[in-house]
């Protein structure tokens, strides 16, 4: 499954999130464009956040703690069509999504590759059963934002680049809705 994906072509877009083209997947990191994607947080009822550790063999980032899920829509997808794909592929379960919000970022990496992307942040609520694709998951658990955030602190190498830009907006997003509800 990890090597399909790698062959995969990818949305190239402009600052606005407009398309301009598609590209192989691994060119367009090695060439740093900027593509669009996206990236899942799932939280449980108890409001503890899901992260994965990804895989060793990821093409960037093996062994670092991030979000639930995190990829790209292939062209004529949705970021959240993707998202719920993704979320299945990798974590071995579905739920309802809702969009949060995007970010922009650039992030190079010692193997040359860099992620320059348009990101669709998405948020869902899951307590059920968990069946992570070893090909993609090492690890997983849920934990507190306070704890999260302490993590990010003490031990920031264990996160992947996009998870420390995008865990302050989500702990925020999630404050604000709270704050909305309530």
């Amino acid at each position: 499954m990890a090597e399909k994906q790698l062959n995969k072509d990818i949305v190239l877009v402009d600052e606005q999130d407009n398309e301009v083209g598609t590209m192989e997947k691994m060119e367009a990191h090695r060439k740093a464009l900027l593509h669009r994607a996206f990236s899942v947080f799932v939280f449980n009822a108890a409001g503890d956040m899901l992260l994965q550790q990804r895989a060793l063999n990821k093409y960037h980032s093996g062994g670092l703690w991030t979000n639930a899920c995190c990829s790209h829509p292939y062209p004529g997808e949705t970021a959240g069509d993707g998202a719920i794909r993704r979320l299945q592929e990798e974590m071995g379960f579905s739920t309802p999504i809702q969009k949060a919000f995007t970010f922009l970022y650039k992030a190079p990496f010692d193997n040359g590759l860099t992620e320059h992307e348009f990101d669709h942040v998405f948020v869902g609520e899951y307590d059920g059963i968990i069946i992570p694709n070893p090909a993609e998951v090492m690890d997983f658990c849920y934990r507190s934002l306070e704890e999260i955030e302490a993590s990010l602190k003490s031990h920031p190498s264990r996160f992947t680049a996009w998870f420390h830009l995008a865990f302050p907006r989500v702990k925020e997003w999630k404050k604000q809705a709270a704050l909305c509800i309530g």
